[in-house]
């Protein structure tokens, strides 16, 4: 991330690699079927988010602008039961700059 969402980023997580690991670390601890997502909320901040089967923070004020499918069928055939593998594989693909563009 570059700009604006790096900064802010920075600023809820203290730095992009721990941002990293606390939503690795959410997602992969996600129970059952649902979402972990980084939301923007009112004030401008930043939060990692899961919600379980179909809950989306598009319910409340928060503003979604990534998500990560956890539920088993977004990953076994190609991870099986290896959860966080499917996770990681997900950081080589997010495309920055339409989160980017969401955050503003």
């Amino acid at each position: 991330p570059e700009g604006e969402l790096a900064a802010a980023i920075a600023k809820s997580f203290g730095s992009f690699a721990d941002f990293k690991a606390k939503f690795t670390d959410a997602a992969a601890k996600n129970f059952g079927a649902g979402w972990t997502w980084l939301v923007k909320n009112a004030d401008g901040s930043l939060a990692i988010v899961s919600t379980s089967n179909a809950g989306t923070p598009l319910t409340t004020d928060a503003k979604p602008l990534l998500t990560v499918d956890v539920w088993e069928h977004a990953y076994y055939l190609d991870y099986q039961n290896r959860r966080p593998e499917h996770i990681e594989k997900l950081w080589t693909i997010i495309d920055w700059s339409t989160i980017g563009a969401r955050y503003k």
